[in-house]
């Protein structure tokens, strides 16, 4: 499974009203929806050869996968994730908790070890062990590809993709979340700092090396700093 990891999401505001009827008709289905690429991209098709989208500019298929992943923010799925998350997320008694529908989680994969952006929590469950796990769906792939993921060690807020002004707060020992990129995959690999080779910035913005050293099978790479997050604290 790739994904990718925008700095910002851009949400889309040129929807006709007859569109955004049809997408809330969708959502209403008592039998769901696999939202992976193919029904986002029938979707985006299916409006751009309607007559009343005709003098506007095209629907982009990224475009109607944004509206619904805000849509489903707000969706009972996702406000009822704060029953499954008292403390799974590094909280502490005392602190204040967020909403869990305000926040965007990732959730690492048993298949790869990768870790992925969750479009939306689809059930939960409890083992017994007493241990619980949440049925995700990824962003951007369908209900085959949907998981009973541990909440405890592979449910986490996303992590956030590093600007080119952070690398000065960076250190040895630092985890982070790098995009390792092969002839096969790409995907988003735990990792840790193991060395910083700082250099001037110029136009292109941070040209510093960092050697980083990941989590799932010990290798090493020195990476750009535009391929690392800043995980979420533990």
């Amino acid at each position: 499974m790739d994904r990718l990891r925008p700095r910002n999401r851009t949400i889309f505001s040129g929807f006709t009203n007859a569109e955004v009827e049809k997408m809330e008709k969708l959502l209403r289905e008592p039998q769901g929806l696999s939202l992976g690429r193919e029904f986002y991209q029938k979707l985006a098709a299916s409006f751009n050869r309607s007559s009343g989208r005709a003098g506007k500019p095209v629907v982009k298929w990224a475009e109607i996968q944004s509206w619904f992943q805000t849509r489903l923010q707000d969706s009972p799925q996702v406000r009822n994730s704060e029953l499954m998350f008292p403390k799974s997320l590094g909280y502490t008694e005392g602190e204040i908790m967020r909403d869990p529908s305000e926040l965007e989680f990732e959730a690492r994969s048993s298949k790869d070890g990768a870790w992925y952006d969750v479009e939306a929590f689809l059930a939960h469950r409890f083992l017994s062990t007493g241990e619980a796990e949440v049925h995700v769906r990824f962003v951007g792939f369908g209900a085959e590809e949907d998981e009973w993921i541990n909440i405890k060690g592979s449910v986490r807020e996303r992590s956030v993709p590093l600007e080119n002004t952070e690398c000065s707060n960076l250190k040895v020992g630092d985890p982070v979340l790098c995009f390792q990129e092969r002839r096969d995959q790409a995907i988003y690999y735990d990792a840790r700092i193991l060395e910083i080779q700082r250099r001037m910035h110029d136009i292109r913005g941070c040209r510093c090396l960092i050697l980083i050293r990941y989590d799932h099978d010990n290798s090493e790479e020195r990476v750009r700093l535009r391929r690392l997050c800043r995980r979420p604290r533990s």
